[in-house]
């Protein structure tokens, strides 16, 4: 969240000051050619994904921890109506008990995981990397403290996912059986058809995984896009006597607004993500 003066002093215009909180920390230490590159590792995105999965497993660590048969607190009372929230959503989907059990407690940890990354938006666009770059002495370096808006992340998320769907399908019809539906189907069980059954699977896993990451990605893009955004306008404030204070005001309306706002964005996403996941491994439990 932009919440002051960030980008007063940050860069000496509004375009290269987007595109260096664009840029992500990474092991090269330059700014990546393409979004995507599986030659670079970004550190920022793994640190901070890292980070808040500890800190979700920590907090609901000790919520349960505390958990009372009695009058709950306001802890455990959230976390037991999200806990019946994705139970709920487990049952409509995954039909198999068996596969609920671990099914049910990993869309939970996804929905909070997403979440807690999702919220790194709402910190000010330029705390964590000015502490950085105090920390490291580097008036120029990059920090991203949003892994969902770095697309190499939530394809690592969606390709887990991916993964997971593989690994049902073989539990669920045994290895021969998930072989055969994937020559058989969806046009049926003829040898001039077994080609166009196999493209046609492999196209509908490389959409799902796609689309699963790209979705998360490009809502939190946006976000993180739009706070920089408005960031820049309290920057303006050191304008003319009219166009700066007005730009101010502007900056702290739009960025209380947008924060607001972003809540739901925030959450919608990560719900998303979760009962995305769930169809994904529900459909792995189906034949076609």
């Amino acid at each position: 969240m932009a919440t002051g003066h960030e980008a007063a002093t940050n860069a000496p215009n509004a375009g290269e000051y987007v595109v260096h909180h664009l840029t992500q920390l990474n092991t090269t230490g330059h700014a990546q050619s393409s979004i995507v590159d599986f030659s670079v590792l970004n550190v920022d995105t793994i640190f901070f994904s890292i980070l808040t999965g500890i800190v979700g497993l920590y907090f609901m660590w000790r919520i349960a921890r505390g958990a009372t048969s009695g009058v709950p607190g306001r802890a455990q009372a959230a976390l037991e109506i999200l806990l019946e929230m994705v139970a709920n959503q487990a049952k409509s989907i995954v039909h198999s008990e068996q596969s609920r059990r671990y099914v049910a407690p990993l869309a939970l940890t996804v929905f909070v995981w997403v979440f807690l990354m999702n919220s790194m938006d709402f910190l000010p666009v330029d705390l964590l990397p000015m502490i950085w770059q105090k920390i490291t002495g580097n008036p120029h370096a990059f920090l991203r403290v949003v892994p969902t808006a770095d697309l190499n992340g939530t394809l690592g998320m969606s390709l887990g996912v991916l993964l997971l769907c593989f690994w049902y399908n073989v539990k669920v019809k045994g290895f021969g059986g998930w072989v055969h539906e994937l020559f058989t189907a969806p046009f049926g069980n003829h040898p001039l058809l077994y080609l166009p059954n196999f493209l046609m699977q492999v196209i509908e896993f490389i959409a799902k995984t796609v689309s699963h990451g790209m979705r998360l990605f490009g809502n939190m893009y946006a976000g993180e896009l739009v706070f920089l955004l408005i960031a820049l306008m309290g920057a303006a404030f050191g304008g003319s006597a009219l166009a700066g204070p007005l730009l101010w005001i502007g900056h702290v309306v739009a960025g209380t607004g947008w924060a607001l706002f972003h809540i739901f964005i925030v959450t919608l996403q990560a719900f998303i993500f979760m009962m995305l996941t769930l169809v994904y491994i529900g459909q792995a439990h189906e034949g076609h």
